[in-house]
């Protein structure tokens, strides 16, 4: 099918003040939606971008959370994980409206709106993000390594830095491949975790119980950390900025009918995509309670730890060996999306282009070295608590992405008919003062100006 005509392309909105290239110009509109397909097949056109947002909610960081949550405090905290969910396939869905209504992505859209000064400031904040993403990525790659084939940590750090010729060869072949190794990635880490919970056999009551939110986590400041981090390793910033520039990755008719189609099908495979990692979270958690926490192991928190026992706290010879390798697959499935949001972010908010193999070894080096540095002075025995505080680290710049996507996508004059409705801005800036409010009580209880 020919792709649509310019002429049906509506005029830039008077709001772009930026420049006008494309996000991601080698693949943009690179996939082919056919007007007259049917549902399933435009299902199957427009899947894919979610699946790679999903990533970045069960990459290596959320192991560490989930993990030291399960442990320490049973399936309390399934109710976080299930609420963080709630709010990133809110977030998400606004990062779709954003990206296809506009054409711009969030970054690109703050570079149009904001002053300098302020661009500088939300971009550096975004990479801080991705290198405390990418932290932990590594961390738990490495570890994967270590417990699989015996490789030291550090020696593991550094094979992680080579990943990078793995993303430039999928990003040569197309947008799809990409897409198809990550899915093919995410169905292992699914399998994996199927088959350590029917080992593990939970309690349905508590796990039913554990998703109702509870006053405690408030309370207890140690929970609230643990809280945070899962909260931080669910709801990524940079996320936002990604899925607000793959969307753009699908060609179809820029009508307004069109766009309204798209954001339909683009939020339905996003929130697909959603789901199946809200059951990874709560798999890690619930077989972090039903393993150690149930078994009086609560201080099991290292990834490490929890390797060791599973074999002998389940009775079988290959939980652990599933374990590693669903952590190896989730570590090299949030590379591939990491190296996509640090371009999009560097081209969107300061119009500059790098070349991708120098961008990845840039972000990968603003990785490792903090890692090696910890394993190095600290011991190995300190790389959960490093990825714990990494996830901490996104949450708290949650907000700065928070608030200019409900800004932009409440906006008439920038959305046009797809404006939010008043349901879902009240849904959205509540998301997000929640986020901004548990980051503040976070910060005073640490600095001991809320008592205990």
């Amino acid at each position: 099918m020919p792709e649509p005509s310019s002429s049906v392309l509506p005029p830039a909105p008077a709001w772009r003040q930026g420049g006008t290239a494309p996000s991601l110009p080698e693949a943009h509109r690179s996939v082919l939606v056919p007007e007259d397909a049917t549902f399933w097949r435009k299902c199957l056109a427009f899947a894919g971008p979610g699946f790679l947002v999903a990533v970045g909610y069960m990459d290596p960081g959320n192991w560490a959370t989930d993990l030291a949550g399960g442990a320490r405090f049973g399936y309390t905290l399934l109710s976080v994980i299930f609420v963080s969910n709630l709010m990133a396939m809110l977030l998400q869905h606004l990062s779709v409206k954003l990206g296809i209504a506009t054409g711009r992505d969030l970054a690109q859209a703050c570079r149009d709106h904001y002053s300098r000064p302020t661009i500088w400031f939300l971009w550096i904040l975004c990479e801080l993000a991705i290198a405390a993403c990418d932290l932990a990525e590594v961390v738990g790659s490495a570890i994967a390594l270590q417990l699989l084939f015996g490789i030291p940590l550090l020696w593991g750090c550094l094979i992680t830095a080579a990943d990078v010729l793995l993303v430039l060869l999928l990003q040569g072949r197309g947008f799809r491949y990409l897409e198809a190794v990550v899915i093919t990635l995410i169905a292992t880490i699914g399998i994996c975790f199927s088959v350590e919970l029917f080992l593990a056999r939970p309690a349905p009551g508590g796990m039913l119980a554990g998703f109702v939110p509870v006053s405690a986590i408030l309370r207890n400041r140690d929970m609230l950390y643990v809280a945070i981090g899962i909260l931080g390793a669910t709801v990524m910033p940079h996320n936002l900025y990604l899925h607000s520039s793959i969307v753009q990755t699908r060609r179809y008719a820029q009508t307004p009918g069109g766009k309204r189609e798209a954001i339909k099908f683009a939020t339905l495979d996003s929130s697909v995509a959603l789901v199946f990692a809200l059951f990874v979270n709560a798999s890690i958690l619930v077989l972090a309670a039903a393993a150690f926490h149930g078994s009086g192991h609560q201080g099991v928190a290292e990834i490490q730890d929890a390797y060791h026992l599973l074999d002998g706290l389940l009775g079988v010879t290959f939980a652990s060996v599933l374990f590693a390798v669903a952590l190896l697959a989730s570590g090299q499935n949030s590379t591939l999306t990491g190296t996509l949001a640090g371009q999009i972010v560097m081209e969107g908010f300061l119009d500059f282009r790098m070349r991708p193999w120098l961008r990845r070894l840039l972000t990968r080096s603003l990785a490792i070295v903090p890692a090696v540095i910890v394993i190095g002075v600290l011991g190995e025995k300190r790389t959960t608590d490093l990825m714990v505080a990494s996830q901490v680290c996104l949450s708290l710049q949650l907000g700065f992405a928070c608030w200019p996507l409900l800004r932009f996508t409440g906006d008439r004059a920038k959305m046009g008919e797809f404006v939010n409705p008043l349901w879902i801005q009240v849904l959205g800036w509540i998301t997000t003062l929640v986020i901004i409010g548990l980051n503040v009580k976070l910060g005073l209880d640490f600095a001991g100006l809320t008592g205990p």
